[in-house]
Protein backbone atom coordinates (compact mmCIF):
# COMPACT_ATOMS: atom_id res chain seq x y z
CA UNK A 1 0.00 0.00 0.00
CA UNK A 2 1.49 3.34 -1.07
CA UNK A 3 0.33 5.32 1.96
CA UNK A 4 1.65 8.69 0.83
CA UNK A 5 -0.04 8.34 -2.57
CA UNK A 6 -3.34 7.42 -0.91
CA UNK A 7 -3.21 10.44 1.38
CA UNK A 8 -2.39 12.74 -1.56
CA UNK A 9 -5.19 11.34 -3.70
CA UNK A 10 -7.79 11.70 -0.94
CA UNK A 11 -6.65 15.27 -0.17
CA UNK A 12 -7.07 16.21 -3.83
CA UNK A 13 -10.44 14.46 -3.99
CA UNK A 14 -11.61 16.49 -0.99
CA UNK A 15 -10.75 19.69 -2.88
CA UNK A 16 -12.29 18.50 -6.15
CA UNK A 17 -15.25 16.42 -5.07
CA UNK A 18 -17.02 16.23 -8.40
CA UNK A 19 -17.54 13.59 -11.04
CA UNK A 20 -15.42 15.21 -13.75
CA UNK A 21 -12.31 15.24 -11.55
CA UNK A 22 -12.98 11.70 -10.35
CA UNK A 23 -13.29 10.36 -13.91
CA UNK A 24 -10.10 12.10 -15.01
CA UNK A 25 -8.24 10.57 -12.06
CA UNK A 26 -9.89 7.14 -12.29
CA UNK A 27 -6.60 5.34 -13.08
CA UNK A 28 -5.13 6.61 -9.79
CA UNK A 29 -8.22 5.50 -7.93
CA UNK A 30 -8.15 2.04 -9.51
CA UNK A 31 -4.53 1.45 -8.49
CA UNK A 32 -5.07 2.63 -4.92
CA UNK A 33 -8.31 0.67 -4.60
CA UNK A 34 -6.52 -2.49 -5.72
CA UNK A 35 -3.77 -1.88 -3.17
CA UNK A 36 -6.35 -1.30 -0.43
CA UNK A 37 -8.07 -4.54 -1.39
CA UNK A 38 -4.75 -6.39 -1.12
CA UNK A 39 -4.18 -4.83 2.30
CA UNK A 40 -7.65 -5.85 3.48
CA UNK A 41 -7.10 -9.39 2.20
CA UNK A 42 -3.89 -9.67 4.22
CA UNK A 43 -5.62 -8.23 7.29
CA UNK A 44 -8.41 -10.80 7.08
CA UNK A 45 -5.78 -13.53 6.98
CA UNK A 46 -3.97 -11.94 9.93
CA UNK A 47 -7.11 -11.49 12.02
CA UNK A 48 -8.11 -15.09 11.29
CA UNK A 49 -5.00 -16.15 13.19
CA UNK A 50 -6.51 -14.96 16.49
CA UNK A 51 -10.20 -14.80 15.49
CA UNK A 52 -10.99 -17.69 13.13
CA UNK A 53 -14.64 -16.58 12.88
CA UNK A 54 -13.72 -13.99 10.22
CA UNK A 55 -11.76 -16.38 8.00
CA UNK A 56 -14.55 -16.55 5.40
CA UNK A 57 -15.00 -12.77 5.16
CA UNK A 58 -14.89 -11.72 1.50
CA UNK A 59 -12.34 -8.88 1.15
CA UNK A 60 -14.17 -7.38 -1.82
CA UNK A 61 -17.36 -7.14 0.22
CA UNK A 62 -15.44 -5.82 3.23
CA UNK A 63 -14.52 -2.65 1.35
CA UNK A 64 -16.93 0.29 1.44
CA UNK A 65 -17.85 2.04 -1.79
CA UNK A 66 -16.30 5.43 -2.53
CA UNK A 67 -19.68 6.77 -3.71
CA UNK A 68 -21.77 8.51 -1.09
CA UNK A 69 -25.47 7.74 -0.62
CA UNK A 70 -27.09 11.06 -1.53
CA UNK A 71 -30.74 10.03 -1.29
CA UNK A 72 -31.43 11.60 2.10
CA UNK A 73 -28.45 13.94 2.42
CA UNK A 74 -28.27 17.70 2.11
CA UNK A 75 -24.57 17.28 1.37
CA UNK A 76 -24.55 16.41 -2.32
CA UNK A 77 -20.81 15.79 -2.70
CA UNK A 78 -20.69 12.53 -4.64
CA UNK A 79 -17.64 10.86 -3.11
CA UNK A 80 -16.35 9.88 0.30
CA UNK A 81 -12.92 11.24 1.13
CA UNK A 82 -11.66 8.13 2.88
CA UNK A 83 -10.91 4.51 2.04
CA UNK A 84 -12.50 2.12 4.53
CA UNK A 85 -13.19 -1.54 5.26
CA UNK A 86 -15.03 -3.61 7.88
CA UNK A 87 -14.11 -7.22 8.65
CA UNK A 88 -16.94 -9.28 10.17
CA UNK A 89 -17.76 -12.92 10.81
CA UNK A 90 -21.06 -12.54 8.96
CA UNK A 91 -19.50 -10.90 5.92
CA UNK A 92 -22.04 -8.07 6.27
CA UNK A 93 -20.38 -4.76 7.07
CA UNK A 94 -23.36 -2.51 7.87
CA UNK A 95 -25.15 -2.64 11.27
CA UNK A 96 -28.49 -2.18 9.49
CA UNK A 97 -27.82 -5.43 7.62
CA UNK A 98 -27.19 -7.34 10.83
CA UNK A 99 -23.46 -7.37 10.35
CA UNK A 100 -22.71 -7.72 14.05
CA UNK A 101 -19.41 -6.69 15.64
CA UNK A 102 -16.71 -5.58 13.22
CA UNK A 103 -13.07 -4.73 12.92
CA UNK A 104 -13.04 -1.42 11.04
CA UNK A 105 -10.37 0.92 9.72
CA UNK A 106 -10.08 3.86 7.38
CA UNK A 107 -7.59 6.39 6.06
CA UNK A 108 -8.97 9.86 5.37
CA UNK A 109 -8.05 12.98 3.41
CA UNK A 110 -6.19 14.45 6.39
CA UNK A 111 -3.93 11.43 6.59
CA UNK A 112 -5.62 10.10 9.72
CA UNK A 113 -5.82 6.38 10.31
CA UNK A 114 -8.82 5.31 12.39
CA UNK A 115 -8.88 1.80 13.87
CA UNK A 116 -11.98 0.47 15.59
CA UNK A 117 -13.66 -2.64 16.96
CA UNK A 118 -17.23 -3.31 18.11
CA UNK A 119 -20.63 -2.14 16.92
CA UNK A 120 -21.31 1.44 15.81
CA UNK A 121 -24.95 2.60 16.11
CA UNK A 122 -26.57 -0.85 15.82
CA UNK A 123 -30.30 -0.81 14.92
CA UNK A 124 -32.77 -0.46 17.84
CA UNK A 125 -33.60 -4.15 18.23
CA UNK A 126 -29.94 -5.13 18.27
CA UNK A 127 -29.12 -2.33 20.71
CA UNK A 128 -31.80 -3.56 23.12
CA UNK A 129 -30.35 -7.05 22.93
CA UNK A 130 -26.87 -5.73 23.74
CA UNK A 131 -28.22 -3.78 26.72
CA UNK A 132 -30.05 -6.82 28.10
CA UNK A 133 -26.92 -8.92 27.66
CA UNK A 134 -24.90 -6.27 29.49
CA UNK A 135 -27.15 -6.77 32.52
CA UNK A 136 -27.26 -10.57 32.33
CA UNK A 137 -23.50 -10.84 31.81
CA UNK A 138 -22.29 -7.95 33.95
CA UNK A 139 -19.17 -9.82 35.02
CA UNK A 140 -18.23 -10.63 31.44
CA UNK A 141 -18.65 -7.00 30.43
CA UNK A 142 -16.54 -5.95 33.43
CA UNK A 143 -13.77 -8.23 32.17
CA UNK A 144 -13.89 -6.50 28.77
CA UNK A 145 -13.63 -3.05 30.36
CA UNK A 146 -10.68 -4.17 32.47
CA UNK A 147 -8.76 -5.87 29.68
CA UNK A 148 -5.25 -4.43 29.84
CA UNK A 149 -4.46 -4.47 26.13
CA UNK A 150 -7.83 -3.06 25.10
CA UNK A 151 -7.54 -0.18 27.57
CA UNK A 152 -3.95 0.55 26.55
CA UNK A 153 -4.88 0.72 22.87
CA UNK A 154 -8.25 2.47 23.12
CA UNK A 155 -9.07 3.66 26.61
CA UNK A 156 -12.80 3.37 27.35
CA UNK A 157 -15.71 2.69 25.02
CA UNK A 158 -16.61 5.67 22.87
CA UNK A 159 -19.69 7.51 24.26
CA UNK A 160 -20.80 8.99 20.94
CA UNK A 161 -24.55 9.62 20.98
CA UNK A 162 -24.78 8.75 24.66
CA UNK A 163 -28.20 9.25 26.28
CA UNK A 164 -28.55 11.62 29.23
CA UNK A 165 -30.34 8.91 31.28
CA UNK A 166 -30.89 5.16 31.08
CA UNK A 167 -33.21 4.12 28.24
CA UNK A 168 -36.84 3.26 28.90
CA UNK A 169 -37.20 -0.09 30.63
CA UNK A 170 -33.74 -0.02 32.19
CA UNK A 171 -33.03 0.97 35.79
CA UNK A 172 -30.47 3.58 36.80
CA UNK A 173 -29.39 1.06 39.46
CA UNK A 174 -28.69 -1.71 36.94
CA UNK A 175 -25.15 -3.04 36.55
CA UNK A 176 -23.08 -0.79 34.30
CA UNK A 177 -25.94 1.70 34.09
CA UNK A 178 -23.60 4.28 32.53
CA UNK A 179 -22.99 1.99 29.54
CA UNK A 180 -26.69 1.26 29.13
CA UNK A 181 -26.91 4.86 27.93
CA UNK A 182 -24.54 4.17 25.03
CA UNK A 183 -25.91 3.95 21.50
CA UNK A 184 -22.71 2.30 20.26
CA UNK A 185 -20.50 -0.36 21.81
CA UNK A 186 -17.24 0.43 20.12
CA UNK A 187 -13.65 1.42 20.74
CA UNK A 188 -11.45 3.39 18.38
CA UNK A 189 -8.27 5.38 18.15
CA UNK A 190 -6.68 7.66 15.57
CA UNK A 191 -3.15 8.47 14.47
CA UNK A 192 -1.39 10.15 11.55
CA UNK A 193 -0.12 8.04 8.66
CA UNK A 194 2.71 10.49 8.00
CA UNK A 195 5.94 8.57 7.67
CA UNK A 196 4.17 5.21 7.60
CA UNK A 197 4.97 2.55 5.03
CA UNK A 198 2.34 0.10 3.92
CA UNK A 199 3.88 -2.49 6.23
CA UNK A 200 3.75 -0.05 9.15
CA UNK A 201 0.06 0.64 8.54
CA UNK A 202 -0.78 -3.05 8.24
CA UNK A 203 1.07 -3.88 11.45
CA UNK A 204 -0.63 -1.06 13.39
CA UNK A 205 -4.11 -2.06 12.23
CA UNK A 206 -3.59 -5.75 12.90
CA UNK A 207 -2.21 -5.13 16.39
CA UNK A 208 -5.12 -2.91 17.38
CA UNK A 209 -7.64 -5.33 15.89
CA UNK A 210 -6.18 -7.97 18.19
CA UNK A 211 -6.49 -5.54 21.11
CA UNK A 212 -10.22 -5.13 20.33
CA UNK A 213 -10.86 -8.89 20.36
CA UNK A 214 -12.34 -9.06 23.91
CA UNK A 215 -15.10 -6.59 22.99
CA UNK A 216 -15.80 -8.24 19.63
CA UNK A 217 -16.07 -11.67 21.26
CA UNK A 218 -18.37 -10.39 24.00
CA UNK A 219 -20.68 -8.79 21.45
CA UNK A 220 -20.84 -12.04 19.47
CA UNK A 221 -22.29 -13.69 22.58
CA UNK A 222 -25.33 -11.38 22.57
CA UNK A 223 -28.35 -13.63 21.90
CA UNK A 224 -30.83 -12.68 19.22
CA UNK A 225 -33.98 -12.75 21.34
CA UNK A 226 -37.31 -11.28 20.08
CA UNK A 227 -38.34 -8.17 22.00
CA UNK A 228 -41.40 -9.91 23.43
CA UNK A 229 -39.11 -12.41 25.15
CA UNK A 230 -36.67 -9.87 26.55
CA UNK A 231 -36.62 -9.45 30.34
CA UNK A 232 -38.89 -6.60 31.30
CA UNK A 233 -40.40 -6.32 27.81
Amino acid sequence: MHVRDLKQYLAELAENNQRAWFVMNKPRYDILRAEFLELTTRLIAGVSGFDPAVAACNPKKALFRINRDLRFSRDQRPYKTHFSAAITASGLKKPSQGGGPAYYFHVDENGQLLIAGGEYLPPPDRLRQIRHHLISDASGFSAVLKDRKLRAAYGDLQPEGKLSRPPKGFSADAPHAEYLRHKSFIVWNERSVDGMTGADLEQAVLKNFRDALPLVRWLRQVPNVPDAQQPGA
